[in-house]
């Protein structure tokens, strides 16, 4: 889940999402500021409570991701896993794919990604507030773990080796202290590892699904995603489902950049900018998430490559070429150096931002109104 485009890819989560509010004397909080008290760099209750906020606002992330970003994702997986000759570039894939399929051709293989985004996104969110407490409590000794919070400069290693402070604000009259980037892209790698295990069948499923290009269903190997499950499941078991799954955790690996990055933008917004708290997250949120692409998307080519490489077997379609990461890899260079790994780059990055920051104005949205 990724910012998907695949994967891809799942929202990033509330600047006030993993922060209990701590009590305060003024009553107007800063207008573009994550939280009065964090932004204002007051000390922070660390509490677990707020937690399943989380996990309950990402159901509705999920929802306004795949709305806005499957079409683009369906354009992605096609460009990435056909021959060069198909299509010429995006909008000749979109024009061939609604001349021939419908509108609806774009929305191939959604059923397993809204049910699997309102889910994935759901654990996804919900863990990294989780582990972003954690690294604030345990690993860094720090009372703060809101993105965007503090005013403190550095990306954190130094206060990782404990040789520095811990990211504290110069304007705190306390010892109150915030979670670095480097805190906030670790718990982006672990939130990433966690929701890998819920995205490898689910995303295995639709790129399957997405590279049926018969109009007609009688012609498809797989009739829909429960059609398809049954297939994979019948011939190859769980093992089969799980197809993929490594490449998965190596290119959710590449949440470190996400996270990092949102921490840093959100906080260079609150502070350079008179925005409102939902346009930072929105702003923050897509800027992030095309970060995150920029540096993950060849891992992510290689994954499609995997989990659309034919299975083999009682399955009937066909041999398969990669057996491993490794040969996947090779195959894309092989077709066309460097340039290979990044075939379907356009449509996946003009995707990362509204759909990454639609589904945090969603997400905003309801952990303001949850208690």
């Amino acid at each position: 889940m990724a910012p998907t485009a695949a994967a891809a890819t799942s929202p990033p989560p509330s600047i006030a999402l993993a922060a209990a509010p701590a009590p305060r004397k003024d009553t107007k909080q800063a207008k573009g500021e994550p939280d009065g008290a964090a932004a204002q760099g007051r000390p922070v209750a660390a509490s677990s409570k707020r937690d399943y906020k989380g996990f309950v606002a990402g159901v509705f992330s999920g929802i306004a991701k795949l709305t806005v970003g499957h079409p683009f994702d369906t354009v992605k997986v096609r460009l990435q896993t056909t021959d060069a000759g198909r299509f010429s570039g995006p909008l000749q894939c979109v024009a061939q794919t609604v001349r021939n399929e419908g509108v609806r051709g774009l929305y191939k293989g959604a059923t397993p990604p809204l049910v699997g985004w309102m889910f994935m996104d759901s654990v996804m969110l919900g863990s990294l507030a989780v582990y972003r407490r954690l690294m604030a409590q345990h690993v860094f000794g720090a009372a703060s773990w809101a993105p965007g919070a503090g005013d403190g400069s550095g990306f954190g290693f130094r206060a990782l080796l404990g040789i520095w402070p811990p990211y504290a604000s110069s304007s705190s009259s306390s010892s109150s202290s915030y979670l670095p980037p480097l805190g906030h892209g670790l718990a982006g790698i672990l939130a990433g590892s966690t929701v890998s295990f819920i995205a490898a069948p689910v995303e295995h499923v639709k790129a399957r699904l997405q590279i049926q290009y018969a109009a007609r269903k009688s012609e498809r190997l797989y009739s829909g995603p429960l059609d398809c499950v049954a297939k994979i499941y019948r011939h190859h078991g769980v093992r089969g489902l799980y197809h993929g799954l490594t490449a998965t955790l190596l290119f959710r690996g590449f949440f470190f950049f996400w996270w990092s990055s949102y921490d840093v933008l959100s906080r260079a917004l609150r502070r350079h900018t008179s925005l409102s708290a939902p346009a930072i997250n929105f702003w923050a949120g897509g800027l992030s998430a095309q970060v995150f692409w920029l540096t993950s998307y060849p891992s992510d080519l290689v994954k499609q490559r995997i989990m659309t490489d034919p299975l083999g077997g009682g399955l009937g379609d066909g041999a398969r070429r990669f057996p491993r990461w490794r040969d996947a890899a090779v195959a894309v260079w092989r077709e066309g150096g460097w340039r290979a790994y990044w075939r379907g780059f356009l449509p996946c990055f003009l995707r990362a931002f509204p759909a990454n920051a639609m589904a945090l104005v969603a997400f905003e949205g309801v952990m303001r109104t949850l208690p």
